[in-house]
């Protein structure tokens, strides 16, 4: 394959994952015309923009508006499936390479942080929304004066960031699996613990030209190429030679430095200026962090009820191509992913750029799997319904809703960075690999994969006598203790099909990772300033597995791992405290004994947001 074939071939792999359509030409449909522009800034930069216009229109319509760092020429295929019910509604359709991007001219700089209040003379993804508003408004005949912004992942991140000083015109907007947070819980870092092979090879594709390009890594299973790297020391070292400015922003800003804390853009959320319809998928595997975090920043500004959640069972964009009847061999009994286009998405645009209505949305929408039903709620998490239960880790590896009564009791594991556990079933593709990977659907793979090893310790209640449904924030509360002086933990949620399961025998004693999430113990006090850990010390680590809306079934059994790698979605942490991680040496790899605690005044726990009565 040539090089250029590569590219384009990984550019529309990138697409189909994010939104799960297959590619078509909109010459094919003939429904369109179509200009391509060049859309002048403020500060005389041009950039690239596809205006679709419908051949039949008969009277104004709106604008809605899609700006992307991965090329706009495949912007036919939005229509198949992602685009198909606004396009019945009537548009005008317009899709921007964003700043330094394929066809549009400028400095691309990966999540480019808002602009300081007050700034005028700054530039932001922001500013070069308002400029495109603008000029579409005089040069693009027969529009009504209103505009909707829409994307995921990255174009996700884009829309919000369009909101943030909008232009008077922009009536609506949808971020769908927006990152927040580089640091605190999207892409790059959660809990302070880095996304190695997610941060590496996203970087190097976004930053090695204006297209994007995949890294040439020299094994199928990249398990066994970090592994080899070593130190991330390495990095430049052998492969990028300080040319991949993200990376080398990785390594000078390994904690949560002002750095970090101004790409995000939640400080600068101060009210609701526009209708905002957040969208996220319980198993995203790159940013559900990201969009709870966007609807609960507006949320606390919410006093017109224009914020609104939607989440549904579904990967990093898969609602927007995706059939939804099933995630991997998860089935959930009707076509999630249709239905929010048709139902949701469509309607909630013309209510409010086309004054259609009444909208039939609750605050917040969300899919409960295991019932695999909708559920509407007054408010996310909800404000009543629920009560907290607590999931304590208990003697012979059980889980009991019973505190422990033990004066002294625990459960211990070797971690050993030169054995890290897998973070999904190998081999490991490249993330965007073009010959096909499963990064999709890891989320919902059967966690036996890592059940006979020594470094995962497990936790399980016996079957259950009733349904059990959570719909709230998990949280892990683990009391911990290690010999070395740094260490991560990983919690999973996880429900455990019956061994006789003939409804779905390919399920029979599945493990389904509900929720999950790493903290890095050297932040345990202060993400800002690292310290060491103190051996032999325990020490309580508090932190949320994030939010879920699930049923346990009748007859299934709730069960709980923790364990100390996640490789090499997680880079390893040497367990030798280190200034930067990111330049430790091959000496500070080290092994650890590593004690979970599970007695009276220890005692290790996950807490459940039970609902105790059937949601209005």
């Amino acid at each position: 394959m040539r090089v250029r074939d590569w590219h384009l071939r990984a550019a529309l792999v990138i697409a189909l994952l994010v939104i799960g359509f297959a590619p078509a030409s909109l010459q094919d449909q003939g429904a369109f015309a179509v200009r391509d522009v060049m859309i002048p800034m403020r500060d005389g930069v041009r950039l690239h923009a596809k205006i679709f216009t419908p051949k039949d229109q008969a009277a104004p319509l709106p604008f809605v508006i899609k700006r992307t760092p991965y090329g706009i020429n495949g912007a036919a295929s939005n229509f198949v499936t992602y685009f198909q019910a606004l396009a019945d509604e009537g548009y005008i359709f317009v899709f921007q390479d964003i700043r330094g991007k394929y066809g549009s001219e400028g400095t691309f700089v990966m999540q480019r942080p808002a602009r300081a209040p007050g700034d005028t003379a700054a530039l932001d993804e922001g500013t070069d929304t308002y400029d495109t508003i603008e000029w579409l408004l005089k040069n693009v005949p027969r529009n009504n004066g209103r505009a909707g912004m829409l994307g995921i992942s990255y174009d996700g991140w884009t829309t919000i960031m369009g909101a943030l000083e909008p232009h008077p015109a922009l009536k609506a907007i949808s971020p769908q699996a927006s990152p927040a947070d580089m640091w605190l819980g999207d892409d790059f870092h959660h809990n302070g613990a880095f996304r190695l092979s997610y941060g590496f090879e996203y970087a190097a594709m976004m930053e090695s030209g204006k297209d994007v390009q995949q890294f040439a890594f020299d094994h199928y299973d990249t398990f066994d190429w970090y592994l080899a790297l070593g130190s991330l020391a390495n990095v430049n070292a052998r492969h990028l030679h300080g040319k991949i400015p993200t990376w080398n922003d990785f390594v000078a800003h390994p904690d949560y430095d002002d750095f970090w804390k101004r790409q995000t853009m939640i400080p600068h959320i101060r009210d609701v200026k526009v209708p905002t319809l957040s969208v996220a998928g319980w198993w995203d595997q790159e940013d559900f962090y990201g969009p709870i975090r966007i609807y609960d920043a507006l949320e606390r500004h919410d006093a017109s009820r224009r914020n609104f959640l939607v989440v549904g069972p579904w990967r990093h964009g898969g609602w927007g191509g995706d059939a939804g009847d099933r995630l991997g061999p998860i089935p959930f009994d009707s076509s999630t992913g249709k239905y929010f286009r048709d139902r949701i998405q469509a309607p909630w645009f013309a209510h409010f750029l086309k004054d259609k209505g009444p909208l039939d949305l609750p605050e917040a929408l969300t899919f409960e799997a295991g019932t695999n039903r909708w559920q509407r709620w007054d408010a996310w998490p909800p404000r009543s319904n629920t009560t907290e239960q607590r999931a304590y880790f208990s003697a012979d590896r059980t889980l009991s809703f019973t505190p422990p009564a033990d004066a002294a009791a625990f459960d211990q594991y070797v971690s050993d960075p030169a054995f890290p556990v897998p973070y999904r079933h190998r081999p490991i593709q490249p993330t965007y690999f073009p010959g096909g990977s499963k990064w999709a659907t890891w989320l919902v793979e059967d966690q036996r994969f890592v059940g006979g090893r020594a470094d995962v310790l497990t936790w399980t209640t016996p079957p259950l006598d009733t349904n059990v449904t959570i719909a709230g924030e998990v949280v892990a509360h683990l009391f911990a203790a290690t010999t070395g002086t740094d260490a991560d933990w990983v919690v999973k949620l996880i429900d455990v099909y019956p061994e006789q399961y003939p409804r779905n025998w390919d399920l029979a004693g599945y493990q389904l990772m509900v929720s999950n999430e790493v903290f890095r113990g050297r932040y345990r006090r202060s993400f800002e300033k690292p310290e060491p850990i103190a051996p032999n010390e325990v020490v309580e680590y508090p932190f949320s597995l994030h939010t879920q809306n699930y049923t346990f079934l009748k007859g299934h059994r709730v069960m709980v791992q923790v364990q100390s790698t996640w490789f090499p979605i997680i880079d390893r942490n040497p367990q030798t405290f280190v200034p930067n991680i990111f330049e430790a040496k091959p000496a500070d790899f080290r092994p650890a004994t590593h004690r979970i605690y599970r007695s009276a005044p220890h005692p290790s726990h996950v807490v459940l947001p039970v609902v105790v009565r059937p949601p209005s």
